[in-house]
């Protein structure tokens, strides 16, 4: 960890964010645009633009495949001398080449390209190995956690808060899978959209390329390229650069994931701080600098601020990119540079749930206690049942007994039901409800 980074994310955080280095750093960029150089290199010598031995294919697929730190470096050195960060890949290519035997192919490297023919194939692709390898898996990881943690508290009976008032009780394992339910309907269309990608030339016409090679088919060309070779959705008609709304739109489904999680860490908060959960406690930790005994729902906290400034930063993002003036400005260069940080922070967040969720013991007593204070729930079974037995205003007659009243316990309840004018068996059905069992149903899980 650097104690003089600015962000925390390559700061205090780094250790948990590391991987994504492999997708969002400066060294992963330049990585993505030198795999994107070669397979269209290699493309067009499949198409018989060039020629390449084996031995220039082989170092090539060596270099994709092998790229690493000093590659990068020596990029960034050619990069000082050309101002331009794209064009500093395809003069390294040419010198790579200069090692084989196909020196005459340096000149197809970039051909007929403009620089976001690079961008524009090699963020989509980053973007869709880091959702594919770190971002998905995380959420479903978490996902199951909670379907698992719902299994385990699928029995136990909670007092349930509407407006934060006492209402119809409800269990805890039902209240985890709503999140659940949530995650997995988010999730599901997040992984419908799908991962767009520009590659058309200077203005998105195939200028260069038309004017050299009329007869070929370029449209095709770019379609196989894009969709076969990148395993991307190549956009048809474009301006220099990729529309981004399907890159906007996962924005947004990432925030909406989060703000799911978000509601979750609150929920989750509120419960330990209801004394419905009290978490584990680890040896040498301090909750408080001045309160020795406070066990802190710090996990959460953490989490919730995560949330918030990647959601922030998803916002500015899904609102900037899909903005342009014509057929180009370069904003976009700038703001695509930072399209992981919000992806880190949110991979912060998922881990400090994880973490938080893992420290929870539930404590039965608190939920009991709290059933047991709160007959006065019952009261909706109580007036259902008198209006299935067409008794003359029952809601009124238990609104009268129980609105804003305190008090109301077991014994007047079964007092109250005693006095009801029906039956002996309608009695002692009333009787048998209690907030411990007025749980209703809910579908399988």
């Amino acid at each position: 960890m650097s104690l003089t980074a600015i962000s925390p994310i390559d700061g205090r955080y780094s250790k948990q964010v590391q991987s994504l280095q492999e997708y969002f750093s400066e060294y992963a960029l330049i990585k993505y645009r030198v795999i994107i150089e070669i397979e269209y290199l290699l493309l067009l010598a499949d198409k018989k633009f060039l020629k390449l031995s084996a031995g220039a294919k082989k170092h090539l697929q060596g270099l994709k495949e092998n790229f690493s730190i000093a590659n990068a470096e020596a990029i960034k050195e050619i990069e000082k001398t050309t101002n331009h960060d794209v064009k500093a890949v395809e003069y390294f290519l040419k010198t790579e080449l200069d090692k084989t035997d196909a020196q005459e192919a340096k000149e197809w490297i970039h051909f007929g390209l403009t620089s976001q023919d690079v961008n524009n194939t090699a963020i989509p692709l980053l973007w869709k190995h880091s959702l594919e390898f770190e971002l998905l898996p995380a959420y479903l990881n978490l996902q199951n956690h909670l379907h698992q943690l719902a299994q385990d508290f699928k029995e136990i009976p909670m007092l349930a808060k509407t407006h934060g008032q006492p209402a119809s009780p409800t269990r805890l394992g039902k209240e985890i899978m709503v999140f659940v339910e949530r995650l997995e309907n988010q999730i599901r269309l997040f992984s419908y959209i799908p991962v767009a990608a520009k590659f058309g030339g200077a203005t998105g016409n195939f200028n260069a390329h038309h004017v050299a090679y009329p007869k070929t088919d370029w449209i095709k060309f770019g379609n196989h390229f894009v969709e076969e070779v990148l395993a991307l959705q190549r956009m048809q008609f474009t301006t220099q650069i990729e529309h981004y709304d399907n890159l906007a739109a996962h924005f947004d489904c990432i925030k909406r994931i989060n703000t799911i999680l978000l509601d979750l860490c609150r929920d989750i908060w509120t419960y330990i701080s209801m004394e419905y959960f009290k978490q584990k406690t680890k040896a040498g930790e301090v909750g408080s600098s001045a309160m020795p005994h406070k066990v802190n729902p710090i996990d959460f906290e953490n989490a919730e601020g995560n949330i918030g400034v990647a959601n922030a930063m998803l916002e500015h993002l899904s609102a900037k990119l899909p903005v342009s003036r014509l057929q180009r400005d370069l904003t976009d260069s700038t703001v695509l540079r930072n399209i992981g940080v919000p992806v880190a922070h949110t991979i912060i967040a998922i881990k400090s749930i994880e973490k938080g969720l893992g420290k929870l013991v539930l404590n039965e007593s608190a939920l009991k206690a709290d059933l047991d204070n709160n007959w006065a729930v019952v009261a909706e079974a109580i007036q259902t049942i008198l209006r299935r037995e067409k008794y003359p205003n029952p809601y009124e007659a238990l609104k009268e007994l129980t609105r804003g009243k305190e008090g109301i316990t077991k014994q007047s309840l079964h007092k109250f039901i005693t006095s009801l004018k029906v039956s002996a068996e309608i009695k002692a059905e009333l009787k048998k409800i209690t907030p411990h069992n007025y749980t209703g149903v809910v579908a399988k899980y």
